[in-house]
């Protein structure tokens, strides 16, 4: 039997864009075509995330003209055949979010953000932690997206 719903659920949601190994931050180009990047993002707390990134590019581009971005995750997707229906299938769990981005200044809520990335995406390297720190954290752009509702997701199993 095949079940979908709609979850409405902010912690699910949230719970998605954690598990997932990138989410997809979507962003408006200033000539106003769409621009959508898999990023390394990780969340700060219930509604807001951070990623980094260079001093400039077409993301700053993008974010200075427009700061309004729609993040979206799939941490889990199976293909599958169901031998009942004959069907061809995926099932996934997704979530969707809507918010605004604006550019860390403060040092601590940086290095908060950077350590946070690093925790999560290379918890085992964290004894060089401070020294990169120390390194290129003055060339270092940390974007916070603060959400403008709570997420969304989607259940298909």
């Amino acid at each position: 039997m095949r079940k979908s719903s709609r979850r409405k659920d902010a912690d699910w949601a949230l719970d998605v864009f954690q598990r997932a190994p990138f989410v997809t931050v979507s962003m408006v180009r200033p000539d106003g075509t769409p621009y959508g990047l898999p990023l390394s993002v990780v969340r700060g707390d219930e509604s807001t995330f951070y990623f980094h990134c260079a001093e400039e590019g077409e993301k700053i581009d993008c974010l200075l003209n427009n700061p309004i971005v729609s993040l979206s995750a799939v941490s889990k997707c199976t293909p599958a055949f169901e031998n009942e229906t004959l069907n061809f299938t995926e099932h996934y769990n997704s979530a969707v979010a809507l918010g605004k981005v604006s550019f860390v200044q403060n040092r601590e809520e940086k290095i908060k953000a950077l350590r946070l990335l690093c925790e999560r995406f290379l918890p085992k390297q964290m004894c060089h932690f401070d020294e990169a720190i120390n390194r290129s954290l003055d060339r270092t752009t940390v974007i916070r997206i603060s959400l403008l509702e709570p997420p969304v997701g989607k259940s298909k199993t």
